[in-house]
C-alpha cells in the first residue's frame, strides 16, 4: 500500500530553520524568540509559571515558523514534480500544522486488547443490524460490483462497517494537515511525504478538492480509509461520473474497495475460510500453508460442514490452544492485505458472514485470560533473549519472532507450543 520513501533532497529528516536571510526568512523571527526566552530566563523579577508559559509560546512560535519554513520547500519540491500552482494555492495556504496529530502518532495505549474485546465492538449486534440494512439500502450496487470484481458484496460492506462504521466515523481532519504535520514531525517522516505528495496529485486530477479532502490523523481517506497511494492505485468512478469520490459516492465505494481486494488476490468463489476442530495431537508450532487434503489428513475438522478446499492454506488460533481455531485461505490473506492484522481480518470475515445470514464463531475466547500490557510484552521478551530464545528487540509487540522464540519456550517447559503469551507464562519466565 505505500510508495517508496520520498527523499527530498533539500530537507533533512529533522527539520531545521534555515539560516538564509532571503525573502520570507524565519531567521529574524527564531532571534526574536529566542532572545524572549533569554530575556524572561534570566529575568529576577519573572515568577515561575510566566517563565514557563513564555517558553513554551516561544518554543510554540519557533516550530509554528519551522513548519512553514518546511512547507513552503516543500511545496517548491511538490511543484517541480508537477503539481499545479492552482492545487498548490488550495491545498497549502491556511494550512495548520497540527499538535492533536502528532499526539496520536505518539500514544500508544498501555494496555493491548485481547481479540475477543475487539471482536465484541468490530461484530456487534447493532453492527451487524446495521449492515444488514446498508446492504439492503444499496443492494443493487453492492452486488454491480460482486459481478465485476468477483468479490462478494457482505465483504464489501463489512470492510466498510469495520472502518468508518457505515460512513458515521470516517473522520474529520483535514488530509493534508495530517500527513503535512506527519511529514515535518511525525515518526514516519519519509512515508508520510510520499503520501502527501500523492494526496496533492489526487487533487491536481480532480477527484476530489482539497477542503473536501477528509479522514482520520494518519490519513487515511473516506468510507474504506483508503491512504493517497492505495487510491491512486485502487479507486474506481463506480458511477461515471468522472471522479473517483470514496467520500460521498457510494458506487465508487463499493467499486474501490472490491478492486482492491481483487487486486490484492481476493479468489471468486472460495470462502475467506472456517471455523475448525484440532485434534489433541495438533502440532501447534507448525507455521507453513498446506492444502485443505494435508490439514484433514492430520485431524483438522470443520466445525460445521466439510473443510474449504484450499490448495494452500493456514492453520491459526489467535487466542491458543484454549480457544477458537481456523483454516484460513487466499481471500482471508486478501483482507490482510488491506489490513495486516489478524483481529482485522478475522473482524470482517465474520461480520460479512453475519451480514450474510451465516452462523458465527461457535468455539468459546479464554475470556478469563487478563491480556499482557506493553510493558509485560517488553518483559516477556527481555526473559525470552535473557533465557537464549532470541526474539529480537523487546519492542512491546508481539511479533512473529516473539511468537517463534515463545513457542521454543513452552515446548521446551513441556507446554502446549501455540505462541499465545499469557500472565501465566511471564510468570514463569520470571
Amino acid at each position: 500500500m505505500s510508495l517508496p520513501p520520498i527523499l527530498l533532497p533539500s530537507m533533512s529528516s529533522k527539520p531545521k530553520a534555515t539560516l538564509s536571510l532571503r525573502s520570507g526568512s524565519v531567521l529574524p523571527f527564531l532571534f526574536f524568540a529566542a532572545t524572549a526566552v533569554a530575556f524572561h530566563s534570566h529575568s529576577a523579577h519573572a515568577s515561575p509559571q510566566l517563565m514557563t508559559e513564555v517558553d513554551a509560546r516561544a518554543a510554540e512560535e519557533v516550530r509554528y515558523a519551522s513548519f512553514h519554513q518546511w512547507l513552503s520547500e516543500f511545496r517548491r519540491y511538490a511543484a517541480n514534480q508537477g503539481i499545479s500552482e492552482a492545487t498548490l494555492a488550495s491545498a497549502f495556504d491556511g494550512l495548520r500544522y497540527r499538535e492533536r496529530v502528532i499526539e496520536l502518532d505518539r500514544y500508544q495505549p498501555e494496555f493491548v486488547r485481547a481479540i475477543w474485546q475487539y471482536l465484541d465492538s468490530a461484530v456487534s449486534s447493532t453492527r451487524i443490524d446495521n449492515g444488514r440494512e446498508k446492504y439492503a439500502q444499496h443492494r443493487e450496487t453492492a452486488q454491480q460490483m460482486q459481478q465485476r470484481y468477483g468479490v462478494p458484496a457482505e465483504i464489501v460492506v463489512a470492510i466498510w462497517g469495520v472502518e468508518s462504521n457505515y460512513g458515521s466515523n470516517f473522520g474529520d481532519f483535514s488530509t493534508l494537515e495530517s500527513l503535512a504535520t506527519l511529514a515535518y514531525d511525525g515518526r514516519r517522516r519519509d512515508f508520510a511525504r510520499g503520501e502527501l505528495l500523492a494526496a496533492l496529485r489526487i487533487i491536481d486530477q480532480g477527484d476530489i478538492a482539497a477542503e473536501q479532502m477528509k479522514g482520520s490523523w494518519a490519513g487515511a481517506m473516506g468510507h474504506t480509509q483508503f491512504i493517497p497511494s492505495s487510491f491512486e492505485a485502487y479507486a474506481v468512478d463506480g458511477d461515471n461520473d468522472g471522479r473517483r469520490d470514496i467520500w460521498g459516492s457510494i458506487p465508487d465505494v463499493m467499486a474501490s474497495t472490491a478492486n482492491y481486494l481483487a487486486k490484492a488476490g481476493w479468489q471468486a468463489g472460495q470462502p475467506w475460510g472456517a471455523e475448525v476442530e484440532l485434534p489433541a495431537s495438533f502440532d501447534y508450532a507448525q507455521t507453513e500453508r498446506r492444502s485443505s487434503a494435508e490439514w484433514a489428513a492430520q485431524g483438522v475438522r470443520a466445525v460445521r460442514g466439510e473443510l474449504p478446499s484450499f490448495d494452500s492454506a493456514a492453520v491459526i488460533v489467535p487466542a491458543g490452544a484454549n480457544g477458537p481455531a481456523f483454516i484460513v485461505g487466499p481471500n482471508f490473506r486478501a483482507i490482510l492485505r488491506y489490513n495486516n492484522a489478524t483481529s482485522y481480518a478475522l473482524a470482517v470475515a465474520t461480520l460479512a458472514d453475519a451480514i450474510a445470514g451465516r452462523e458465527g464463531i461457535s468455539q468459546s475466547w479464554p475470556r478469563d485470560e487478563a491480556p499482557l500490557t506493553r510493558d509485560d510484552v517488553r518483559t516477556l521478551q527481555q526473559r525470552l533473549n535473557n533465557a537464549g530464545y532470541s526474539v529480537g528487540t523487546a519492542d512491546g509487540i508481539m511479533g512473529p519472532n516473539t511468537q517463534i522464540g515463545l513457542r521454543a519456550f513452552q515446548r521446551d517447559q513441556g507446554l502446549v507450543p501455540d505462541g499465545f503469551a499469557t500472565q501465566s507464562l511471564l510468570e514463569r519466565l520470571r
